[in-house]
């Protein structure tokens, strides 16, 4: 996915981040999304895809519940998201798991 760099989809995508963050904490009552933080949003050039990043900390049995919970309300949150931001086309919304975190904090120096 080629990734749009312009000042509107830049703030798009921050648009969207928060209003997602907000819908975990406040509308979506899905156990399995306890904890889940999204950390970034990344637009395609044409605005019509939006791949969530998230995080979440926990053994594999707990993030594949996660990825199916955050799967099973990706239509619910973008209902929501097309009545809070009022623009014509909301994107399709695409959750990728954010290790970028994990990975700095528990990798090993190379020997």
């Amino acid at each position: 996915m080629k990734q749009a760099t312009s000042r509107r989809s830049t703030r798009l995508s921050d648009l969207i981040m928060r209003e997602i963050a907000q819908m975990l904490v406040e509308d979506v009552t899905d156990p399995r999304l306890e904890l889940v933080t999204i950390s970034g949003v990344a637009l395609n050039t044409d605005l019509s895809v939006a791949k969530v990043f998230y995080t979440l900390h926990g053994d594999a049995a707990r993030l594949a519940a996660a990825a199916a919970g955050l799967e099973h309300a990706k239509g619910f949150m973008r209902g929501l998201l097309g009545r809070r931001l009022k623009i014509k086309f909301i994107p399709e919304l695409r959750f990728e798991r954010d290790s970028f975190l994990e990975d700095m904090v528990y990798a090993r120096p190379d020997a």
